[in-house]
């Protein structure tokens, strides 16, 4: 009977994780399609437009660590069902917002949101099951974040297209609240495992002024200020690091790195994947509307091929990572994505949209292979007491990445077109910066790989 109440609650938790995973890429993914009508409707730049999406990824990076401490300190359950209500709060203030500035901050909200439900998620996951069934629910977990990333290009466009952008964050206010009601209704609270002891205020400060400096100095390069702002923001993580090695009770254990190549190596390799991925959705989505004429709908149609495969293939890397080494799996991934980034490099007016779609199945094949066991390999190399924690740093170095993908679009967008909007007079200078910018984003992935094969054997 204990073994069955057992099997019931872990069940739970993987069910309500696994919803939870789905909402923030769907969220991302579903928005990319809307970002030309959104452009439209409030006059705005490419280079605003980015920011839409790089508020929301910018909240979560500022507030994943803070809130993934407080989860391990006061415990899981209460820091997920708020995240989830504060999620759909936030997505219904973006579907009222009236105008650009009323629009961010209320991205900011739902990034809030999503700091926390991230924060928490697979920390309650991994601590629900043993160490050698982590792989196959991991990637379970992980492929329901591929079927948000691959029903969101698809929806998204059905809904900019028939019902206007606004109805995107209806349907996330919507599935925020049913995650909130899932776990209030289903979830037990568990035993806090982590130090108690009062919460490292100014170490959460000092990182997220330091991650707001880095961003908004890349997204303004190559002007003066911006220049400054990226070194206050280097320097202001430097210094948070050396803040964290004298606090009693750090918002960021520095221990979790120290002797610990396996988790130094698989988040740093998380950042650099992320960097080098995020943004293909959102320089394709223009390419695919502005240079072949695709409707939002059938725009988002092409992307979800990447997502569909990964969602495919995700839970088979997660079990497969329960039996050999994670290193392997993940580093042949970056492999993989690396060439699929290749070969998007190639994009001009008269590439077929056949050739589109199966670099996206290459690119997705390659990611799937990397972050199911890269995750596993992150989670089982702390200990129970760190489980948020180290679950909450990768996600902050998923959300930096991000980050730093944007802000690199950002930039090269900045650099090629200046403030224009995208329009036919500027399509050569539109299409030379997304050759550029995925030519980048090949190199470092590249470069990736030998970051993750540094991290050592798991096992």
């Amino acid at each position: 009977m204990n073994s069955d109440r057992r099997i019931a609650r872990r069940t739970i938790v993987l069910v309500v994780s696994t919803a939870a995973a789905f909402l923030a890429p769907f969220m991302s993914s579903s928005l990319n399609l809307a970002l030309p009508a959104l452009g439209d409707e409030f006059r705005i730049s490419a280079v605003v437009q980015g920011w839409v999406a790089t508020s929301y990824i910018l909240a979560v990076a500022v507030f994943l660590i803070p809130f993934g401490k407080l989860a391990d300190m006061r415990g899981r359950k209460k820091i997920f069902g708020w995240g989830s209500l504060i999620y759909a709060l936030g997505s219904g203030l973006s579907a009222g917002a009236f105008s650009i500035f009323v629009l961010l901050a209320s991205r900011v909200v739902q990034g809030v949101g999503a700091a926390m439900i991230l924060g928490t998620g697979v920390a309650m996951l991994t601590s629900a099951y043993p160490r050698e069934e982590r792989g196959r629910v991991l990637g379970v977990n992980v492929s329901s974040t591929y079927l948000g990333l691959s029903l969101g290009p698809v929806l998204g466009g059905f809904l900019t297209q028939y019902l206007g952008w606004r109805s995107i964050f209806w349907i996330n206010a919507s599935l925020g609240l049913l995650v909130f009601v899932l776990s209030a209704a289903f979830l037990k609270e568990e035993r806090a495992e982590g130090q108690k002891g009062k919460f490292d205020a100014a170490g959460s400060i000092v990182l997220g002024a330091a991650l707001v400096a880095l961003i908004l100095g890349l997204s303004r390069l190559p002007k003066t200020t911006a220049v400054f702002l990226a070194l206050a923001g280097l320097a202001g993580i430097a210094g948070f690091i050396l803040l964290e090695k004298k606090v009693r009770n750090p918002v960021l254990d520095m221990r979790l790195f120290d002797g610990n190549p396996v988790f130094a190596y698989s988040n740093l390799s998380a950042l650099i994947n992320y960097c080098a991925t995020f943004a293909v959705g959102f320089l394709l989505s223009f390419y695919l509307q502005f240079i072949k004429g695709l409707s939002p709908q059938n725009a988002g149609l092409v992307l979800a091929a990447q997502p569909a495969v990964m969602a495919m293939f995700s839970p088979l890397a997660g079990r497969l990572s329960d039996r050999h080494e994670p290193r392997l799996l993940a580093s042949a991934g970056m492999a993989v994505s690396a060439a699929g980034l290749g070969l998007l490099a190639f994009l001009s007016r008269t590439t077929a949209l056949g050739f589109v779609g199966a670099s996206l199945v290459v690119l997705g094949l390659g990611f799937a292979l990397f972050s199911s066991p890269n995750t596993n390999a992150v989670m089982s190399s702390v200990e129970k007491s760190f489980f948020g924690l180290a679950a909450a740093t990768l996600g902050t170095m998923r959300m930096t990445g991000q980050m730093l993908s944007m802000g690199t679009a950002m930039l090269i967008f900045g650099l090629y077109l200046g403030p224009a909007r995208i329009a036919p007079e500027v399509f050569p200078q539109f299409l030379a910066a997304l050759r550029a910018a995925f030519l980048f984003f090949a190199g470092l992935c590249l470069a990736g790989v030998f970051a993750s094969l540094k991290r050592g054997k798991m096992r």
